[in-house]
């Protein structure tokens, strides 16, 4: 019997113990000390539960397990619902210190009714047997102005005819000038950035003019809570504001917002991306930013009632009791996902969205596709992609971002690697700790 091509063996951060996890065979344990060594052996009482575990393998065998899994993602994902994106337009009340949408053309203008109407068109005909939900992405959609509130006015009930879910991604700070507006469509969440607490956040988040964001946005949220309409709060992350964490933690939890079923969070990394931020030296690698937030939850455990990172599966993992099914590609771009603008044109993502070049298509005012770009789009995987071809983590990891690894390399089918080993080794070492 041979190791499996798919064991992630480490040792646990701060601990004598190691990890074994195996992402195609679904199988996670933590050894002592003697058991990891007998493992690297091949040896000890436990050889034949390491055998049934799909740690020790025929690589035939193996490789069969492989393929059916992935027929099985694929099936699954073309099950999937699909998240569609609309950005009315690119124009910003803010000047986030931060913005990677910053040279892209901004007219202060609503977008055209006709362009609303070919948006739902294209969605009716091109997604018509597919699960489906709008959400409504800028720049900043919620600008408070006759014609821009009587658009998103529109595309809600556009989406109320349809039976749509909206989501809403904003900066919050109209968020008290839109309750009614959107307590007229079936919210699914409303995510709302903040970056700390007042002072941290608005030197980061500022008006156009310098004036500060945070007070209208906190009241924001607690409107949408108290009018029932979830919060995705999220948490822009770099090396200016990482350790505002906790004290930011503590102010949600003392607003009350962590206790209500209608809040959840997540952290964002202050990322590379497009033109912005080359070696801007406040960014953290993803592992750099993991261990940062590992160290501050360990002197500030509090911080986990305020959010529980991923640390890749291992929170995963121990809330659940199992692994998730393997993942082969982790990029959602035109598979579960797409993009389309005030401009009539169509792109992947979010990510690329409004970005010159990135465009796949158009649906206004006509329908046209690069089934070519599309295509290279939808066949990336861990597949497709070289450099994953031997990678042990490559099913937990599948491949990362299309755009990231396309803004790095100049190519698709090239990975952005993510650092799962280390995330595992911090998670499994922080949540075997506690109960989750």
């Amino acid at each position: 019997m041979e190791f499996s091509k798919h064991n992630i063996f480490s040792k646990i951060a701060d601990s004598d113990n190691y990890f074994i996890v195996n992402p195609l065979s679904g199988n996670a344990d933590i050894l002592e000390p003697q058991e990891a060594e007998a493992f690297k052996n091949k040896t000890g009482d436990n050889l034949n539960e390491f055998i049934e575990k799909g740690y020790l393998v025929d690589l035939q065998k193996e490789e069969q397990l492989f393929k059916s899994k992935y027929l099985d993602f694929i099936d699954d994902r073309d099950e999937d619902e699909v998240q569609l994106f609309f950005t009315p337009w690119y124009a910003c009340n803010f000047n986030c210190s931060y913005c990677f949408q910053d040279e892209y053309t901004n007219p202060n203008e609503a977008v055209k009714h006709e362009v609303i109407d070919a948006f739902f068109n294209y969605v009716d005909r091109q997604f018509a047997d597919r699960r489906k939900y709008i959400t409504i992405f800028g720049g900043e959609p919620l600008l408070n102005n006759s014609a821009k509130k009587e658009s998103i006015e529109r595309i809600i009930s556009e989406a109320n005819k349809r039976g749509l879910d909206i989501a809403v991604v904003t900066n919050g700070y109209n968020l008290i000038d839109f309750i009614d507006v959107l307590k007229k469509g079936s919210i699914r969440e409303i995510q709302v950035t903040v970056d700390g607490t007042q002072k941290v956040h608005d030197a980061r988040r500022m008006l156009r003019g310098g004036k500060g964001s945070f007070d209208r946005i906190a009241e924001g949220i607690d409107d949408l809570l108290q009018n029932n309409i979830p919060v995705n709060l999220r948490m822009i992350i770099d090396k200016e504001n990482v350790h505002n964490l906790p004290e930011f933690s503590r102010y949600a939890i003392e607003k009350g917002w962590t206790k209500s079923p209608l809040f959840k969070t997540a952290l964002g990394r202050n990322y590379e991306l497009h033109h912005c931020q080359t070696n801007n030296k406040r960014l953290f690698s993803r592992i750099e930013m993991y261990k940062e937030i590992y160290q501050i939850i360990k002197e500030n455990p509090e911080v986990l009632e305020f959010h529980k990172p991923a640390f890749s599966i291992a929170k995963f993992i121990f809330e659940n009791g199992e692994l998730p099914n393997p993942l082969f590609d982790s990029c959602t771009g035109t598979k579960t996902e797409w993009a389309f603008d005030y401009t009539g044109k169509i792109y992947s993502c979010t990510a690329t969205v409004g970005n010159d070049g990135d465009e796949l298509g158009t649906f206004y005012p006509e329908v046209k596709l690069d089934e070519e770009r599309i295509e290279e789009w939808e066949e990336r995987d861990v597949l497709s992609i070289t450099e994953c071809s031997n990678c042990a983590v490559r099913l937990a990891c599948g491949g990362g971002c299309t755009a990231v690894a396309k803004t790095q390399s100049g190519k698709i089918n090239s990975p952005d690697c993510r650092p799962v080993q280390e995330l595992l080794e911090l998670g499994i070492g922080l949540y075997s700790e506690i109960n989750i």
